[in-house]
């Protein structure tokens, strides 16, 4: 018989490590829309080594002998709920980053355009994938 300690112990190091995740993933969003760089890659750092340990927990726990007596306890399925919760919050954060960082893209690339238009207005052309590019070939050579 597993002790219930030992569970409950697994269960709340599980949800710590949720928690930190989801820190850092507002940490992450601060430093998108501040376009710190330094500091997203050091939370990618630390994300990465929270998702080490969330999975490994969470391994270590569909490992124990006697997982489908525990899954019949209500304080477990409870447990268990609250972690999915956690990990909802966490998916709905990094999806908000998500489009933080595509929205700071769309705007880099119409700032981009913007340039471009008003560096060169005679030269401006686009690539092949429809990129907005100065046209410098040609200029300057006399035959």
């Amino acid at each position: 018989m597993i002790e219930p300690s030992l569970v409950i112990s697994l269960l709340s190091k599980q949800q710590e490590h949720l928690k930190v995740l989801l820190l850092l993933l507002k940490s992450e969003l601060e430093a998108i829309s501040s376009r710190d760089v330094e500091k997203l890659d050091q939370g990618c750092l630390l994300k990465v080594q929270q998702l080490e340990l969330i999975q490994q927990l969470d391994q270590q726990i569909a490992e124990l002998p006697q997982i489908a007596e525990l899954k019949n306890h209500l304080w477990f399925s409870e447990a268990v709920s609250q972690l999915d919760e956690l990990l909802e919050q966490c998916k709905e954060q990094n999806e908000v980053n998500r489009q933080s960082v595509e929205q700071s893209q769309l705007i880099v690339e119409r700032f981009k355009h913007e340039l471009l238009q008003n560096r060169g207005k005679s030269g401006l052309t686009y690539t092949a994938k429809g990129k907005p590019a100065i046209d410098s070939i040609g200029k300057g050579i006399k035959a």
